[in-house]
């Protein structure tokens, strides 16, 4: 049976996830904490959040968008490079997405110590900007019901993430969830160069004119 990379990162996520749940003592010393990473260098937790979850519905939110376009950008590496290299640079684009987005939260956060963020999303930000990119006409749903092109929804998500960020009012990680995107974006760009043409040549063939 060949499972997919996207699969296996899920199924470590969920474990992880559950197991930080039921114990606080791990998930305290998993969790992105910028204070604490600054003062004991513990910048391991610039990963190590990325699988952990706040709840089942936060993790089950995150990894469904994981499951709906992590395969679609996993096997455009395999496509490209082959099974074992494909996968091999998928996953760690995917891990090189947490660290990327939570960097930014770190370099704002490091001299307050009532901030700290857990999840996936600004990896899976990172996924979702990857498949724009090769699909920009594609059609999304916004809150997982309004249909909305791929290209259209993902400016939509840019603008309100960085209007968020500044509020920062919610208690959630929009900074991560902005910086996750571009990186994402960024990634593409350098793992493949010839996307910026497929993205170019995508846009301009609007399926609905």
């Amino acid at each position: 049976m060949n499972i997919s990379a996207t699969i296996l990162i899920i199924i470590l996520t969920c474990v992880i996830s559950y197991y930080a749940l039921n114990n606080r003592a791990v998930f305290e010393k998993l969790k992105h904490y910028p204070y604490q990473e600054a003062r004991d260098k513990s910048f391991s937790r610039w990963l190590s959040a990325g699988f952990l979850h706040g709840s089942f519905g936060h993790l089950l939110i995150n990894m469904f968008v994981l499951y709906q376009f992590g395969e679609q950008i996993e096997y455009y590496f395999v496509g490209l490079h082959g099974a074992t290299l494909g996968r091999t640079i998928f996953i760690l684009v995917y891990l090189a997405m947490i660290v990327l987005a939570n960097i930014p939260t770190y370099l704002k956060n490091k001299e307050n110590p009532r901030f700290a963020s857990i999840g996936a999303s600004g990896a899976v930000s990172g996924i979702l900007f990857m498949y724009i990119m090769l699909y920009p006409w594609a059609m999304l749903g916004i809150m997982l019901v309004i249909p909305c092109p791929a290209i259209v929804a993902g400016i939509l998500y840019l603008i309100y993430s960085s209007w968020a960020a500044r509020q920062q009012r919610d208690g959630i990680d929009h900074v991560a969830h902005f910086y996750g995107a571009l990186s994402g974006i960024l990634l593409m760009i350098i793992l493949s160069p010839q996307s910026v043409g497929y993205f170019i040549q995508n846009l301009l063939d609007v399926p609905f004119l």
